[in-house]
Protein backbone atom coordinates (compact mmCIF):
# COMPACT_ATOMS: atom_id res chain seq x y z
CA UNK A 1 0.00 0.00 0.00
CA UNK A 2 1.40 3.30 -0.98
CA UNK A 3 0.30 7.00 -0.74
CA UNK A 4 1.51 9.93 -1.73
CA UNK A 5 1.92 12.60 0.99
CA UNK A 6 2.49 15.86 1.29
CA UNK A 7 3.99 17.63 4.81
CA UNK A 8 5.28 20.61 5.95
CA UNK A 9 9.16 21.71 6.91
CA UNK A 10 9.80 25.57 8.15
CA UNK A 11 6.77 26.48 5.64
CA UNK A 12 8.11 24.27 2.27
CA UNK A 13 5.55 21.69 0.72
CA UNK A 14 7.41 18.20 1.03
CA UNK A 15 6.22 15.37 -1.04
CA UNK A 16 6.83 11.66 -0.10
CA UNK A 17 5.69 8.37 -0.52
CA UNK A 18 4.03 6.30 2.39
CA UNK A 19 4.21 2.81 2.18
CA UNK A 20 3.23 0.49 4.57
CA UNK A 21 2.56 -3.36 4.77
CA UNK A 22 -0.86 -4.77 4.30
CA UNK A 23 -2.27 -5.42 7.63
CA UNK A 24 -3.08 -2.66 9.44
CA UNK A 25 -0.14 -2.54 12.13
CA UNK A 26 1.14 -0.83 13.79
CA UNK A 27 4.06 -1.37 12.55
CA UNK A 28 7.99 0.19 13.01
CA UNK A 29 8.41 2.79 10.45
CA UNK A 30 11.74 4.36 9.00
CA UNK A 31 12.23 7.50 7.17
CA UNK A 32 14.45 7.05 3.89
CA UNK A 33 17.33 9.60 2.86
CA UNK A 34 19.47 9.46 0.07
CA UNK A 35 22.27 10.41 -2.49
CA UNK A 36 23.03 13.69 -3.50
CA UNK A 37 20.84 14.87 -6.06
CA UNK A 38 18.94 11.72 -5.43
CA UNK A 39 14.55 11.78 -6.09
CA UNK A 40 12.54 9.67 -3.89
CA UNK A 41 11.69 7.14 -6.98
CA UNK A 42 14.67 6.47 -7.60
CA UNK A 43 17.34 4.84 -4.62
CA UNK A 44 15.33 5.77 -1.98
CA UNK A 45 11.97 4.11 -3.20
CA UNK A 46 13.62 0.85 -4.38
CA UNK A 47 14.63 0.63 -0.52
CA UNK A 48 11.43 1.61 0.73
CA UNK A 49 9.75 -0.88 -1.61
CA UNK A 50 11.59 -3.45 -0.09
CA UNK A 51 12.01 -2.58 3.65
CA UNK A 52 8.13 -2.63 3.49
CA UNK A 53 7.86 -6.05 2.33
CA UNK A 54 9.89 -6.59 5.38
CA UNK A 55 7.34 -5.22 6.94
CA UNK A 56 7.87 -1.71 7.84
CA UNK A 57 6.43 1.28 7.24
CA UNK A 58 8.59 3.79 5.05
CA UNK A 59 8.26 7.00 3.57
CA UNK A 60 10.42 8.12 0.71
CA UNK A 61 10.24 11.56 0.15
CA UNK A 62 11.90 14.42 -1.85
CA UNK A 63 13.77 16.58 0.33
CA UNK A 64 13.73 20.35 -0.14
CA UNK A 65 14.53 21.72 -3.77
CA UNK A 66 14.36 18.04 -5.34
CA UNK A 67 11.97 17.02 -7.05
CA UNK A 68 8.27 17.52 -6.52
CA UNK A 69 9.27 18.93 -3.21
CA UNK A 70 8.76 23.25 -2.56
CA UNK A 71 12.01 25.36 -1.88
CA UNK A 72 14.63 27.52 -3.54
CA UNK A 73 16.89 27.68 -4.96
CA UNK A 74 15.72 24.82 -6.64
CA UNK A 75 18.49 21.64 -7.32
CA UNK A 76 20.46 23.33 -4.16
CA UNK A 77 22.09 20.86 -1.29
CA UNK A 78 20.75 22.68 1.69
CA UNK A 79 22.17 20.25 4.95
CA UNK A 80 20.54 22.17 7.60
CA UNK A 81 17.47 22.06 5.96
CA UNK A 82 17.66 18.29 4.74
CA UNK A 83 18.15 17.71 8.68
CA UNK A 84 14.80 19.86 9.39
CA UNK A 85 12.91 17.70 6.75
CA UNK A 86 13.91 14.97 8.31
CA UNK A 87 12.95 16.06 11.73
CA UNK A 88 9.29 16.74 10.06
CA UNK A 89 9.10 13.41 8.00
CA UNK A 90 9.53 12.23 11.34
CA UNK A 91 7.21 13.87 12.73
CA UNK A 92 4.42 12.87 10.53
CA UNK A 93 5.20 9.22 10.61
CA UNK A 94 4.20 9.19 14.12
CA UNK A 95 1.05 10.68 13.16
CA UNK A 96 0.26 7.52 11.15
CA UNK A 97 -1.75 4.67 12.66
CA UNK A 98 0.27 2.40 10.47
CA UNK A 99 3.31 3.55 12.40
CA UNK A 100 4.10 2.51 15.84
CA UNK A 101 5.18 5.93 16.85
CA UNK A 102 7.85 4.58 20.03
CA UNK A 103 9.78 2.13 16.87
CA UNK A 104 11.41 4.60 14.27
CA UNK A 105 14.78 4.43 12.48
CA UNK A 106 17.22 6.52 10.03
CA UNK A 107 18.03 4.53 6.92
CA UNK A 108 20.31 6.62 4.58
CA UNK A 109 22.04 5.87 1.12
CA UNK A 110 24.97 7.44 -0.29
CA UNK A 111 24.53 11.25 1.01
CA UNK A 112 21.61 10.33 2.74
CA UNK A 113 23.47 7.94 5.36
CA UNK A 114 25.52 10.84 6.54
CA UNK A 115 22.37 12.95 6.98
CA UNK A 116 20.71 10.03 8.24
CA UNK A 117 23.75 9.37 11.26
CA UNK A 118 23.58 12.96 12.18
CA UNK A 119 19.68 13.23 11.98
CA UNK A 120 19.29 10.31 15.09
CA UNK A 121 22.23 10.95 16.81
CA UNK A 122 20.32 14.03 17.88
CA UNK A 123 16.91 13.52 17.43
CA UNK A 124 15.38 11.27 20.75
CA UNK A 125 12.39 9.95 18.59
CA UNK A 126 14.68 7.70 16.18
CA UNK A 127 16.05 4.82 17.90
CA UNK A 128 18.35 2.76 15.29
CA UNK A 129 20.40 3.95 12.25
CA UNK A 130 21.66 2.13 9.02
CA UNK A 131 23.86 3.50 6.41
CA UNK A 132 24.27 2.19 3.47
CA UNK A 133 27.31 2.85 0.96
CA UNK A 134 27.55 6.30 2.98
CA UNK A 135 29.09 9.02 2.33
CA UNK A 136 30.08 10.67 5.49
CA UNK A 137 31.08 14.11 4.77
CA UNK A 138 33.22 16.33 6.94
CA UNK A 139 35.52 19.15 6.23
CA UNK A 140 38.63 17.80 7.47
CA UNK A 141 39.06 14.76 5.08
CA UNK A 142 37.72 17.45 2.54
CA UNK A 143 40.68 19.92 2.96
CA UNK A 144 42.85 16.58 3.55
CA UNK A 145 42.30 15.62 0.02
CA UNK A 146 42.30 18.87 -1.72
CA UNK A 147 45.08 20.36 0.32
CA UNK A 148 45.01 23.38 2.75
CA UNK A 149 45.76 25.46 -0.67
CA UNK A 150 43.33 23.90 -2.43
CA UNK A 151 40.65 23.94 -0.35
CA UNK A 152 40.72 27.80 0.58
CA UNK A 153 40.71 28.30 -3.20
CA UNK A 154 38.27 26.29 -3.67
CA UNK A 155 36.22 28.12 -0.85
CA UNK A 156 37.36 31.59 -2.38
CA UNK A 157 35.47 30.52 -5.87
CA UNK A 158 32.66 29.42 -4.23
CA UNK A 159 32.14 32.65 -2.03
CA UNK A 160 32.81 34.37 -5.38
CA UNK A 161 29.32 32.87 -6.94
CA UNK A 162 27.00 33.67 -3.80
CA UNK A 163 28.35 36.96 -3.65
CA UNK A 164 27.10 37.46 -7.17
CA UNK A 165 24.22 35.67 -6.61
CA UNK A 166 24.13 37.65 -3.24
CA UNK A 167 23.82 41.12 -4.98
CA UNK A 168 21.28 39.72 -7.78
CA UNK A 169 22.86 37.58 -9.89
CA UNK A 170 20.89 34.56 -11.21
CA UNK A 171 21.45 31.36 -9.81
CA UNK A 172 24.40 29.55 -11.22
CA UNK A 173 24.18 25.68 -12.34
CA UNK A 174 26.66 22.77 -13.26
CA UNK A 175 25.27 19.74 -14.70
CA UNK A 176 24.83 16.80 -12.11
CA UNK A 177 27.14 14.20 -14.21
CA UNK A 178 28.67 14.43 -16.72
CA UNK A 179 31.46 11.79 -18.31
CA UNK A 180 33.82 14.92 -19.64
CA UNK A 181 34.01 18.24 -18.35
CA UNK A 182 32.65 19.83 -15.35
CA UNK A 183 30.15 18.19 -12.95
CA UNK A 184 29.50 18.04 -9.38
CA UNK A 185 29.60 13.97 -9.55
CA UNK A 186 32.19 13.58 -13.12
CA UNK A 187 33.16 10.16 -14.40
CA UNK A 188 31.51 7.40 -16.09
CA UNK A 189 29.89 5.38 -12.60
CA UNK A 190 27.85 8.55 -11.68
CA UNK A 191 27.01 8.90 -15.34
CA UNK A 192 25.86 5.23 -16.03
CA UNK A 193 23.16 5.74 -13.52
CA UNK A 194 21.78 9.11 -13.63
CA UNK A 195 22.72 9.86 -17.24
CA UNK A 196 20.80 6.66 -18.49
CA UNK A 197 17.50 4.79 -18.14
CA UNK A 198 18.73 2.98 -14.83
CA UNK A 199 18.02 6.08 -12.50
CA UNK A 200 15.66 7.65 -15.16
CA UNK A 201 12.88 9.67 -13.37
CA UNK A 202 10.67 12.52 -14.12
CA UNK A 203 11.32 14.63 -11.02
CA UNK A 204 15.00 15.04 -11.77
CA UNK A 205 17.18 16.91 -13.36
CA UNK A 206 20.99 16.72 -15.08
CA UNK A 207 21.58 20.36 -12.61
CA UNK A 208 22.97 21.50 -9.75
CA UNK A 209 23.61 24.53 -8.29
CA UNK A 210 27.57 25.58 -8.10
CA UNK A 211 27.35 26.45 -4.48
CA UNK A 212 25.83 22.79 -3.71
CA UNK A 213 29.38 22.03 -4.05
CA UNK A 214 30.38 24.27 -1.25
CA UNK A 215 27.95 22.63 0.90
CA UNK A 216 29.68 18.86 0.15
CA UNK A 217 32.99 20.52 1.24
CA UNK A 218 31.77 22.02 4.36
CA UNK A 219 29.32 19.80 6.02
CA UNK A 220 30.18 17.92 8.91
CA UNK A 221 28.01 14.39 9.65
CA UNK A 222 31.00 12.30 10.63
CA UNK A 223 30.18 14.12 13.87
CA UNK A 224 26.96 12.23 14.18
CA UNK A 225 29.22 8.68 14.77
CA UNK A 226 30.55 10.55 18.26
CA UNK A 227 27.23 11.19 19.44
CA UNK A 228 24.82 8.48 18.11
CA UNK A 229 25.19 6.33 21.49
CA UNK A 230 23.15 4.48 23.19
CA UNK A 231 21.41 4.06 20.04
CA UNK A 232 22.45 1.36 17.85
CA UNK A 233 24.02 1.81 14.27
CA UNK A 234 24.80 -0.28 11.14
CA UNK A 235 27.49 0.43 8.67
CA UNK A 236 26.48 -1.23 5.52
CA UNK A 237 29.60 -0.82 2.84
CA UNK A 238 31.29 -2.16 -0.44
CA UNK A 239 34.97 -3.67 -0.29
CA UNK A 240 35.65 -1.26 -3.13
CA UNK A 241 33.78 2.00 -3.49
CA UNK A 242 35.79 4.88 -5.09
CA UNK A 243 32.96 7.54 -4.91
CA UNK A 244 32.15 7.02 -0.83
CA UNK A 245 35.64 5.77 0.58
CA UNK A 246 35.52 2.45 2.63
CA UNK A 247 37.48 4.26 4.91
CA UNK A 248 35.06 7.12 5.87
CA UNK A 249 33.00 3.98 6.62
CA UNK A 250 35.21 2.38 8.77
CA UNK A 251 36.23 5.72 10.28
CA UNK A 252 31.81 6.46 11.33
CA UNK A 253 31.97 2.08 12.48
CA UNK A 254 35.40 3.20 14.91
CA UNK A 255 33.80 6.21 15.97
CA UNK A 256 30.22 4.94 17.28
CA UNK A 257 30.14 2.90 20.77
CA UNK A 258 28.31 0.18 20.65
CA UNK A 259 25.70 -1.43 19.59
CA UNK A 260 26.73 -1.45 16.63
CA UNK A 261 27.05 -3.58 13.27
CA UNK A 262 29.77 -3.02 10.15
CA UNK A 263 29.28 -5.36 7.04
CA UNK A 264 31.18 -5.34 4.03
CA UNK A 265 29.32 -6.12 0.55
CA UNK A 266 31.44 -7.87 -2.35
CA UNK A 267 30.29 -4.62 -4.51
CA UNK A 268 33.04 -2.95 -6.27
CA UNK A 269 31.03 -0.07 -7.70
CA UNK A 270 29.25 2.38 -5.18
CA UNK A 271 25.87 2.63 -7.50
CA UNK A 272 26.70 -1.40 -7.57
CA UNK A 273 23.93 -0.79 -3.94
CA UNK A 274 21.96 1.34 -6.09
CA UNK A 275 20.01 -1.18 -7.84
CA UNK A 276 22.43 -4.05 -9.06
CA UNK A 277 21.68 -7.69 -7.56
CA UNK A 278 22.37 -9.36 -5.70
CA UNK A 279 23.99 -6.26 -3.35
CA UNK A 280 20.54 -4.45 -3.10
CA UNK A 281 19.24 -7.77 -1.82
CA UNK A 282 22.25 -8.34 0.85
CA UNK A 283 22.31 -4.71 1.96
CA UNK A 284 18.34 -5.02 2.88
CA UNK A 285 19.02 -8.40 4.36
CA UNK A 286 21.79 -6.58 6.56
CA UNK A 287 19.69 -3.91 7.54
CA UNK A 288 16.72 -5.60 8.30
CA UNK A 289 18.75 -8.49 10.50
CA UNK A 290 19.86 -5.79 12.78
CA UNK A 291 16.66 -3.86 13.01
CA UNK A 292 14.84 -7.28 13.91
CA UNK A 293 17.58 -7.01 16.68
CA UNK A 294 17.16 -3.10 17.85
CA UNK A 295 14.37 -1.81 16.73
Amino acid sequence: MTERVEFEADGITLVGDLRAPDDPGPHPALVLTGPFTGTRDQVTGLYAERLTAAGYVTLAFDHRNWGESGGTPRLHEDPQGKLHDLRAAVSLLRSRPEADGARIGAVGICLGAGYALKFAAFDPRVRVFAGIAGAYNDPYTARARMSPAGYEEALASFTEVLERQDLGGEVEYVPAVATEGEAAMPGDEPYAYYGTGRGASPHWRNQVTRASVRELVTMDNMTGADFLSPKPGLVVHGVVDRLCSPEGAEEVYKRMDEPKRLVWLDARLHTDLYDAEPHVSRAVEAVTAFLAEHL
